[in-house]
């Protein structure tokens, strides 16, 4: 079973962020940058749990530029088998995924996955455009997978229970919380981790479609107010004008 995982690089939530005086460009200098969680912690995981189940192969790809390679040597060391780095700084979403697609052709993969969203844009868009690309079933936020020869059962959280899918292979899931557990490095995986291939791949062309107008930070959170328990006109002036939430 020959399994992708699609990764990327996201800013570790204790980072400042900033952005610069156009307010449309972030300022990376000082920031760490991690691996996104979602698709490290979940996505990563279980297609590892499944190579060791059913044999095979599992690679991982990743669309961006020289200093993301750290996040796809975890990846490696974590015990993925091969690493594939698209040489660009993607235009958008779109450019991404066809990124991800063109290189996803050129193998034949039996599930390729993803991550729910990235912690910083929060999107969930990755998986819908990319599975469209490639001409593939999407399950979006499953939560549980099990394989049985050539069709997969997800469980998918829904509002008030859980959907139970049934799907052949090949598909593309984005995996949530539940999925799997995380998995740390231990030293034999750095070690090996040096010694795995990581590819870099030549993109391909691409027309920005969608662009940023601008980054906005959000208000600074004010102190605390106190208010007596028993001034109960005070309160709800501060619900009604201050807060506007009556």
């Amino acid at each position: 079973m020959n399994l992708l995982v699609c990764i990327s690089k996201t800013p570790d939530t204790t980072s400042k962020i900033s952005f610069d005086a156009t307010g449309t460009r972030l300022i990376e200098e000082g920031v760490q940058f991690i691996m996104n969680p979602y698709d490290e912690w979940y996505a990563l995981v279980r297609a590892l749990e499944l190579k060791e189940k059913f044999g095979g192969q599992v690679h991982v790809v990743h669309v961006g530029t020289s200093n993301s390679e750290m996040i796809m040597r975890k990846a490696l060391a974590i015990g993925a088998d091969a690493a594939f780095r698209v040489d660009k700084e993607p235009l958008d979403s779109m450019d991404t995924a066809n990124q991800l697609a063109a290189f996803a052709k050129t193998k034949n993969y039996d599930i390729v996955f993803l991550g729910k969203e990235t912690i910083d844009h929060n999107g969930s868009e990755m998986g819908a455009m990319l599975a469209a690309l490639l001409n593939l079933p999407f399950i979006s936020y499953a939560n549980h997978l099990e394989l049985d020869g050539t069709k997969a059962t997800l469980d998918v959280e829904i509002e008030g229970g859980i959907e139970v899918l049934e799907v052949n292979v090949p598909f593309v899931i984005s995996a949530a919380k539940g999925m799997a557990e995380q998995r740390i490095p231990n030293m034999k995986g750095i070690m090996d981790a040096k010694k795995k291939p990581l590819e870099v791949i030549e993109a391909i062309p691409s027309i920005q479609k969608v662009g940023i107008s601008r980054f906005e930070q959000p208000p600074v959170k004010t102190s605390v107010r106190m208010i007596d328990p028993s001034n109960i006109d005070e309160l709800v002036t501060v619900l009604k004008e201050d807060l506007k939430i009556i």
